[in-house]
């Protein structure tokens, strides 16, 4: 199972994709059979859930129904929504110039939760919501790591993961597409090269 894969391999964090038209969605059930089969083995990882402009008791009600931790918000929420979800949720980004990126994190600032990033970056695409494999702009995502607990994402592979955390010095990274060999199937070796990048990068 990747998620099994994941934690044996030092994941802190594990991502399911709660957005209805993704290639790599996955449904309530699935993802709180997932979780009880890692709470039975003894597996202890925060786990969060990507929805984009889904509703706020849409939002709640998967998180509940599931067990979820936190939701990554992908698409257009305002502010309001992360404040109603009472720091079980932070924004992700898809800036295209570093004004935009600094205006939306002003906006977004401190309502992630308190021990978990403020924001996610991800690379700009028009009308993709992230997985799409292209590279973020670290030069951006520095700048906002500067003074926001910041999860890097886009574009990360395990040939890369290193060069990236020590541009951008972040909270934390996300990977897809760059563990995958095709979408929502993970290769396994590529998952565990990414973390033990991570880790080694970390020391």
């Amino acid at each position: 199972m990747d998620a099994e894969t994941a934690l044996a391999a030092g994941a802190d964090m594990l991502g399911f994709i709660c957005y209805p038209k993704s290639r790599r969605y996955i449904t309530v059930d699935q993802i709180a059979a997932i979780l009880d089969g890692l709470r039975r083995s003894d597996g202890a990882c925060r786990t969060v859930g990507v929805f984009v402009d889904a509703p706020l008791e849409s939002v709640q009600a998967v998180l509940d129904q599931s067990g979820l931790d936190l939701a990554q918000l992908h698409g257009g929420e305002p502010p309001v929504m992360l404040e109603r979800l009472g720091g079980r949720g932070f924004k992700a980004l898809r800036p295209h110039s570093l004004a935009e990126a600094e205006a939306d994190a002003e906006w977004y600032t401190g309502l992630g939760p308190a021990d978990g990033p403020d924001l996610l970056i991800d690379a700009y695409h028009p009308t993709a919501y992230g997985g799409t494999g292209l590279r973020a702009d670290w030069q951006i995502a520095a700048t906002v790591a500067r003074s926001h607990r910041l999860m890097l994402a886009g574009g990360l592979t395990p040939a890369n993961v290193s060069a990236a955390i020590a541009a951008v010095r972040p909270w934390g990274v996300d990977v897809s597409s760059g563990v995958e060999t095709r979408p929502g199937q993970k290769d396994h070796d590529a998952m565990r090269a990414f973390i033990a990048a991570v880790k080694e990068e970390d020391r």
